[in-house]
Protein backbone atom coordinates (compact mmCIF):
# COMPACT_ATOMS: atom_id res chain seq x y z
CA UNK A 1 0.00 0.00 0.00
CA UNK A 2 1.09 3.55 -0.74
CA UNK A 3 -0.34 6.65 0.93
CA UNK A 4 -0.52 10.03 -0.76
CA UNK A 5 -0.05 12.41 2.16
CA UNK A 6 -0.75 15.57 0.16
CA UNK A 7 -3.07 15.92 -2.82
CA UNK A 8 -5.55 18.53 -4.04
CA UNK A 9 -7.94 16.05 -5.64
CA UNK A 10 -10.82 18.50 -5.19
CA UNK A 11 -9.12 20.98 -7.57
CA UNK A 12 -11.00 21.99 -10.71
CA UNK A 13 -8.26 20.40 -12.83
CA UNK A 14 -9.85 17.05 -11.95
CA UNK A 15 -13.49 17.96 -12.61
CA UNK A 16 -13.68 15.95 -15.84
CA UNK A 17 -12.23 12.64 -14.62
CA UNK A 18 -11.73 12.78 -10.85
CA UNK A 19 -13.51 9.55 -9.93
CA UNK A 20 -11.81 7.44 -12.58
CA UNK A 21 -8.39 8.75 -11.55
CA UNK A 22 -9.06 7.93 -7.92
CA UNK A 23 -10.27 4.44 -8.78
CA UNK A 24 -7.22 3.89 -10.97
CA UNK A 25 -4.93 4.88 -8.11
CA UNK A 26 -6.78 2.66 -5.62
CA UNK A 27 -6.49 -0.32 -7.98
CA UNK A 28 -2.73 0.37 -8.15
CA UNK A 29 -2.36 0.21 -4.37
CA UNK A 30 -2.76 3.87 -3.42
CA UNK A 31 -5.34 3.53 -0.66
CA UNK A 32 -5.36 6.85 1.20
CA UNK A 33 -5.39 10.44 -0.01
CA UNK A 34 -4.90 13.32 2.43
CA UNK A 35 -6.50 16.59 1.34
CA UNK A 36 -4.99 19.88 2.55
CA UNK A 37 -7.31 22.86 2.62
CA UNK A 38 -6.41 26.12 0.87
CA UNK A 39 -8.90 28.76 2.06
CA UNK A 40 -12.62 29.50 2.27
CA UNK A 41 -13.12 28.66 -1.42
CA UNK A 42 -11.90 25.07 -1.16
CA UNK A 43 -13.73 23.88 1.95
CA UNK A 44 -17.03 22.74 0.42
CA UNK A 45 -15.53 20.88 -2.53
CA UNK A 46 -12.99 19.20 -0.23
CA UNK A 47 -15.73 18.08 2.18
CA UNK A 48 -17.81 16.75 -0.72
CA UNK A 49 -14.92 14.63 -1.97
CA UNK A 50 -14.37 13.22 1.51
CA UNK A 51 -18.06 12.25 1.70
CA UNK A 52 -17.85 10.54 -1.68
CA UNK A 53 -14.76 8.50 -0.73
CA UNK A 54 -14.96 8.17 3.07
CA UNK A 55 -12.57 5.20 3.19
CA UNK A 56 -9.93 6.88 1.05
CA UNK A 57 -10.07 10.69 1.25
CA UNK A 58 -9.33 12.55 4.48
CA UNK A 59 -9.75 16.30 4.92
CA UNK A 60 -7.49 18.74 6.73
CA UNK A 61 -8.38 22.27 7.77
CA UNK A 62 -6.12 25.29 7.47
CA UNK A 63 -5.25 28.49 5.65
CA UNK A 64 -2.62 28.23 2.91
CA UNK A 65 0.04 30.97 3.10
CA UNK A 66 -0.60 32.02 -0.50
CA UNK A 67 -4.17 32.84 0.53
CA UNK A 68 -3.07 35.06 3.41
CA UNK A 69 -3.92 38.70 2.69
CA UNK A 70 -5.44 41.73 4.40
CA UNK A 71 -8.52 39.66 5.38
CA UNK A 72 -6.39 37.11 7.28
CA UNK A 73 -8.46 37.37 10.47
CA UNK A 74 -11.66 36.63 8.57
CA UNK A 75 -10.12 33.53 6.95
CA UNK A 76 -8.61 32.35 10.24
CA UNK A 77 -11.97 32.77 11.98
CA UNK A 78 -13.54 30.48 9.39
CA UNK A 79 -10.82 27.86 9.92
CA UNK A 80 -11.39 28.03 13.67
CA UNK A 81 -15.15 27.68 13.26
CA UNK A 82 -14.69 24.47 11.28
CA UNK A 83 -12.23 23.09 13.82
CA UNK A 84 -14.95 23.55 16.42
CA UNK A 85 -17.61 21.84 14.26
CA UNK A 86 -16.00 18.53 13.29
CA UNK A 87 -12.89 16.37 13.33
CA UNK A 88 -10.05 16.63 10.83
CA UNK A 89 -6.88 14.61 10.33
CA UNK A 90 -4.55 17.61 10.43
CA UNK A 91 -4.19 21.37 10.23
CA UNK A 92 -2.84 22.23 6.82
CA UNK A 93 -1.57 23.34 4.69
CA UNK A 94 0.02 26.15 6.65
CA UNK A 95 3.35 27.96 6.53
CA UNK A 96 5.09 30.79 4.72
CA UNK A 97 5.53 31.35 0.99
CA UNK A 98 7.84 34.17 -0.13
CA UNK A 99 8.25 32.98 -3.72
CA UNK A 100 5.33 34.86 -5.23
CA UNK A 101 4.88 37.83 -2.92
CA UNK A 102 6.41 39.19 0.29
CA UNK A 103 3.68 41.79 0.86
CA UNK A 104 1.93 39.90 3.63
CA UNK A 105 4.91 38.33 5.40
CA UNK A 106 3.80 39.56 8.84
CA UNK A 107 0.28 38.26 8.24
CA UNK A 108 1.70 34.91 7.07
CA UNK A 109 3.82 34.67 10.21
CA UNK A 110 0.78 35.47 12.35
CA UNK A 111 -1.37 32.86 10.57
CA UNK A 112 1.37 30.24 10.90
CA UNK A 113 1.85 30.82 14.63
CA UNK A 114 -1.90 30.86 15.24
CA UNK A 115 -2.50 27.58 13.41
CA UNK A 116 0.41 25.82 15.11
CA UNK A 117 -1.16 26.74 18.44
CA UNK A 118 -4.52 25.40 17.29
CA UNK A 119 -2.85 22.14 16.31
CA UNK A 120 -1.46 21.88 19.83
CA UNK A 121 -4.86 22.74 21.32
CA UNK A 122 -6.68 20.10 19.25
CA UNK A 123 -3.84 17.54 19.20
CA UNK A 124 -3.61 17.60 15.41
CA UNK A 125 -0.51 17.29 13.24
CA UNK A 126 0.46 20.16 10.93
CA UNK A 127 1.33 20.12 7.26
CA UNK A 128 3.91 22.81 6.50
CA UNK A 129 4.21 24.67 3.21
CA UNK A 130 7.66 26.24 2.83
CA UNK A 131 8.78 28.11 -0.26
CA UNK A 132 11.74 30.50 -0.19
CA UNK A 133 11.10 30.74 3.56
CA UNK A 134 13.04 28.05 5.42
CA UNK A 135 14.64 30.41 7.94
CA UNK A 136 11.39 32.25 8.64
CA UNK A 137 9.56 28.97 9.23
CA UNK A 138 12.33 27.43 11.31
CA UNK A 139 12.50 30.52 13.53
CA UNK A 140 8.79 30.29 14.30
CA UNK A 141 8.92 26.56 14.96
CA UNK A 142 11.72 27.04 17.47
CA UNK A 143 9.62 29.60 19.38
CA UNK A 144 7.39 26.77 20.63
CA UNK A 145 8.43 24.67 23.62
CA UNK A 146 6.51 21.73 22.19
CA UNK A 147 5.48 21.09 18.60
CA UNK A 148 2.79 18.97 16.97
CA UNK A 149 3.61 16.00 14.77
CA UNK A 150 4.35 17.45 11.35
CA UNK A 151 5.10 16.88 7.69
CA UNK A 152 7.39 19.31 5.92
CA UNK A 153 5.42 19.18 2.68
CA UNK A 154 7.22 19.11 -0.68
CA UNK A 155 10.62 19.17 0.96
CA UNK A 156 13.22 20.44 -1.51
CA UNK A 157 15.96 21.72 0.78
CA UNK A 158 19.48 20.48 1.44
CA UNK A 159 20.71 17.82 3.88
CA UNK A 160 21.56 20.37 6.57
CA UNK A 161 18.03 21.76 6.45
CA UNK A 162 16.59 18.24 6.50
CA UNK A 163 18.54 17.37 9.62
CA UNK A 164 17.49 20.62 11.33
CA UNK A 165 13.85 19.77 10.68
CA UNK A 166 14.18 16.18 11.86
CA UNK A 167 15.92 17.33 15.03
CA UNK A 168 12.75 19.20 16.02
CA UNK A 169 11.08 15.94 16.97
CA UNK A 170 8.13 14.16 15.37
CA UNK A 171 8.67 15.57 11.88
CA UNK A 172 8.63 13.75 8.54
CA UNK A 173 9.74 15.02 5.14
CA UNK A 174 7.18 14.94 2.34
CA UNK A 175 8.82 13.63 -0.84
CA UNK A 176 7.09 14.15 -4.17
CA UNK A 177 7.80 14.52 -7.87
CA UNK A 178 10.75 16.88 -7.34
CA UNK A 179 12.88 13.88 -6.31
CA UNK A 180 12.66 12.64 -9.93
CA UNK A 181 13.82 15.94 -11.44
CA UNK A 182 17.30 15.65 -12.90
CA UNK A 183 18.91 18.73 -11.35
CA UNK A 184 16.84 19.21 -8.20
CA UNK A 185 19.51 17.78 -5.90
CA UNK A 186 16.77 16.20 -3.78
CA UNK A 187 17.88 12.74 -4.82
CA UNK A 188 21.23 13.30 -3.07
CA UNK A 189 19.42 14.40 0.10
CA UNK A 190 17.07 11.40 0.10
CA UNK A 191 20.06 9.07 -0.25
CA UNK A 192 21.33 10.40 3.09
CA UNK A 193 18.04 10.41 5.03
CA UNK A 194 16.59 7.22 6.50
CA UNK A 195 13.29 5.93 5.14
CA UNK A 196 11.85 6.20 8.64
CA UNK A 197 11.85 9.98 8.16
CA UNK A 198 10.00 10.10 4.82
CA UNK A 199 6.42 10.14 3.58
CA UNK A 200 5.27 10.20 -0.05
CA UNK A 201 3.02 12.76 -1.73
CA UNK A 202 1.94 13.97 -5.16
CA UNK A 203 0.74 17.55 -4.53
CA UNK A 204 -1.52 16.76 -7.50
CA UNK A 205 -2.34 18.44 -9.82
CA UNK A 206 1.07 20.11 -9.40
CA UNK A 207 4.69 18.90 -9.68
CA UNK A 208 4.17 15.76 -11.75
CA UNK A 209 7.16 13.42 -11.59
CA UNK A 210 9.31 12.37 -14.52
CA UNK A 211 8.28 11.05 -17.08
CA UNK A 212 5.13 13.20 -16.73
CA UNK A 213 6.86 16.42 -15.73
CA UNK A 214 5.05 19.50 -17.01
CA UNK A 215 1.72 17.69 -17.26
CA UNK A 216 -1.14 17.51 -14.80
CA UNK A 217 -0.10 15.41 -11.83
CA UNK A 218 -2.41 12.49 -11.01
CA UNK A 219 -2.88 10.23 -7.96
CA UNK A 220 -1.33 7.12 -9.52
CA UNK A 221 1.85 9.02 -10.42
CA UNK A 222 2.95 8.62 -6.81
CA UNK A 223 4.18 5.21 -7.94
CA UNK A 224 6.92 7.00 -9.89
CA UNK A 225 7.98 8.76 -6.69
CA UNK A 226 8.01 5.44 -4.82
CA UNK A 227 10.11 3.83 -7.55
CA UNK A 228 12.64 6.64 -7.47
CA UNK A 229 12.95 6.50 -3.68
CA UNK A 230 13.31 2.71 -3.85
CA UNK A 231 16.11 3.11 -6.38
CA UNK A 232 17.89 5.71 -4.24
CA UNK A 233 17.59 3.59 -1.09
CA UNK A 234 18.35 0.31 -2.88
CA UNK A 235 15.22 -1.37 -1.55
CA UNK A 236 11.98 -2.66 -3.09
CA UNK A 237 9.01 -0.45 -3.92
CA UNK A 238 7.00 -2.61 -1.51
CA UNK A 239 9.39 -1.73 1.31
CA UNK A 240 9.17 1.97 0.47
CA UNK A 241 5.38 1.73 0.50
CA UNK A 242 5.32 -0.17 3.78
CA UNK A 243 7.69 2.11 5.69
CA UNK A 244 6.36 5.43 4.36
CA UNK A 245 2.78 4.31 5.00
CA UNK A 246 3.72 3.47 8.59
CA UNK A 247 5.27 6.93 8.88
CA UNK A 248 2.09 8.49 7.50
CA UNK A 249 -0.08 6.58 9.96
CA UNK A 250 2.13 7.84 12.78
CA UNK A 251 1.66 11.46 11.72
CA UNK A 252 -2.07 11.30 11.05
CA UNK A 253 -2.89 8.72 13.72
CA UNK A 254 -5.24 7.25 11.15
Amino acid sequence: MIIDTHTHLYAEEFNADRNSLIQKAISNGVKKFYLPNIDSTSIDVMHNLEKEFPENCFAMMGLHPCSVAANVEEELALVKSWLEKRKYVAIGEIGIDLYWDKTFLKEQQHAFRTQIQWALDYNYPIIIHCRESFNEIYDILTEFKTLPRAIFHCFSGNTEQANKILALGNFKLGIGGVVTFKNSGLDKVVEQIGLEHLVLETDAPYLAPVPFRGKRNEPSYILEVARKVAQLKNVSVDEVGEITSKNSDFIFNN
